[in-house]
Parts: C-alpha cells; structure tokens; sequence
C-alpha cells in the first residue's frame, strides 16, 4: 500500500483498519497478488494526484463493492493532504447524513465511532472557520478534542491560523523600517524596496535551518518570478551572531554579485520577526503597499499563491525544485 500522509488522527484510526483491509470481506488469491477489491480500496485511500484522478478511483470503487461510508472518508482524506478546507466544508452535508447511518463495519479508516465522530465535529469546525463564525468553531473543535483527545495535535493547526489571523489584522508594517545588509553596508528603507511594486515579500529564515537550506532552490526560483511581476523580495535573517552572519554569507555567495531581492537583517530594537509572530523558519509574509499582512505563512501553502493571484493574475506558481529533479 502506497504512504498516505494524512493527520495523526487518521493515521493512528487507518493502522488497524489497514491491517484488516476490507474487514476481513476480501481475501488474498492463492498466488498472494491482491484481489481487485483491494486494488481497489488500496487506490481510492492513497489517491492524491488530482479530482479527475480521485474520481476514477471511486469509480471502480463502487465498481468492486466498497461502501458509500468508506468513499466519504477516502474523499476527506484527499482534501485533508492537500489542505483544501473550502473542499472540506462543502463534505459537511453529507457528514450530516452519514452521521444517522454511520457503520463502524463500513469503514475504513476509523476504529471506534468516537474518531468517527470527531471527524464529523472537525468538519463543522472548518465550514464554521470559513463561515467566519468563531463561537461555533471553538465549540465544534473543543467537542472533536473532547471525543478523540490524543488527537489533540491534528486540530491544533487550525487553532492556531485562527489566532495567528486575528493577530496579524492589528499589524501593519512600517515602511519607513532601516535594515542592514547581510553583506554589510549602509542601511536599506524598507519603502525605498517597496517604490512601484505591487506588494512586498518577507521571507524569514535561517542558514543553520536545514529545512532553509533545502528550500533554498525554490525560493530563488520564486524570487525571480515575482521579482520579474512587481514584487518587492527581501529576505531577513532574525538574529545576527557572527556564526549566523558567516553561515548566511556563505549561502548567499553562490547566487552571484546580484542575488534576487534584498538579504537583511531583521531589526534588534523593533524586530519584525517579532510583531508578525515567526516562530518557524522558512516563513512567508505578504504584504500590502500599506503595510497590511495579506498572508503569514509556510511557503508551500497554495493561500500564498491564491493571493499573489489576486494582485496579479499573470502571477504563476513556478515548478519546484525537487518536481524538476
């Protein structure tokens, strides 16, 4: 069976489900190849390439017997990997209905009908997150806590975009901002970085970070197409300890004389990193040329594209660095 990186929650409710496959309902052939039931299901759980994808999958799905029950949770778990939570809040009807027929036997992925029902709970809290309504999305995360605790983690992420949202429309960046070089020289005015551009781009990060390191390639892959649209790239190291600086200087070096974007040094006295709450490394900020935060984020989330869309249409996700290798 092929990786499924899905939550905690349903990875650790998927293990003994996987373990009996289809509920003892399939059996191996005598050659020990799979029967086609099991491709099957084995194909409609592991499906993530595309919706056109996911679709044929359940085809045959039904084709082979496999339960509505269990094509729901497949269709959640598609959505969930690829973090499409307006997909997910559009599920919450069928939820709704599945809850007054749910069979444990049907499914695939849920051992106790409390995970089951935590899910269920889970959905409503993402439609109410989307729908803005904040008292239902507390009480709908709080009862999934309530109903599958050691899951707690799986629902944390959404807590904390939740707070990280509220806290980032009371931010507003000061243009007027003097950052060192990384290179060394005289200071840089954040708004002089900002002249004629559409909007402006932190990215924060680190050369002791491995994970800096590794995505490295594609954020100069990415700095040179919004460079090439109008948006302002500048890159900031929070801290400047001579290991640091040394570190950054020699990761900097290979990009040539004219590196894309501006390599600073976040501020000591007024630190960026601190206002816009950067607690892991990389991160990406996009800011407005008033200095509002329009995302705050990890850079491979698809919100940060959607975004930059929105700014300019033209703007284009370019391929990765790994996809290209």
């Amino acid at each position: 069976m092929r990786f499924i990186p899905i939550f905690a929650f349903l990875i650790a409710a998927a293990i003994p489900a996987a373990a009996e496959t289809t509920r003892g309902s399939t059996e191996k052939s005598d050659s020990g190849t799979s029967s086609p039931r099991e491709i099957a299901l084995d194909n409609l759980l592991s499906e993530r390439e595309s919706d056109k994808a996911l679709d044929a999958a359940i085809a045959d799905a039904r084709k082979n017997g496999i339960s509505e029950q269990a094509i729901l949770e497949a269709r959640f778990l598609y959505h969930i990997d690829r973090r499409e939570d307006d997909a997910i809040a559009a599920m919450l009807p069928e939820f709704m209905k599945q809850r007054e027929i749910f069979k444990l036997e049907d499914s695939q992925i849920f051992s106790v009908k409390e995970d089951w029902l935590a899910v269920l709970e889970y959905v409503q809290a993402i439609d109410s997150l989307k729908k803005g309504d904040k008292t239902a999305f507390k009480s709908h995360i709080m009862e999934a806590f309530w109903l599958s605790p050691r899951q707690a983690s799986a629902f944390a992420p959404h807590i904390d975009r939740m707070r990280l949202e509220e806290a980032m429309g009371a931010v507003k960046i000061d243009f007027t901002t003097k950052l060192i070089p990384i290179a060394e020289g005289d200071p840089v005015i954040l708004s002089k970085l900002n002249e004629n551009k559409k909007a402006m781009l932190l990215h924060f990060w680190s050369p002791l970070s491995r994970e800096c390191e590794t995505s490295m390639p594609d954020f100069i892959t990415t700095a040179k197409v919004l460079g090439e649209k109008g948006i302002a790239v500048v890159s900031l190291i929070p801290e400047d300890s001579p290991k640091i600086l040394t570190a950054a200087r020699e990761m900097i070096h290979p990009l040539g004389a004219n590196p894309p974007g501006a390599w600073l040094i976040d501020s000591k006295e007024n630190p960026l990193s601190r206002d816009l709450r950067v607690q892991g490394l990389p991160l990406f900020v996009l800011v407005s040329n008033d200095g509002k935060i329009l995302f705050n984020g990890d850079p491979t989330d698809d919100a940060f594209w959607e975004i930059l869309t929105k700014i300019d249409s033209h703007i284009t996700r370019p391929e990765s660095h790994e996809a290209g290798e």
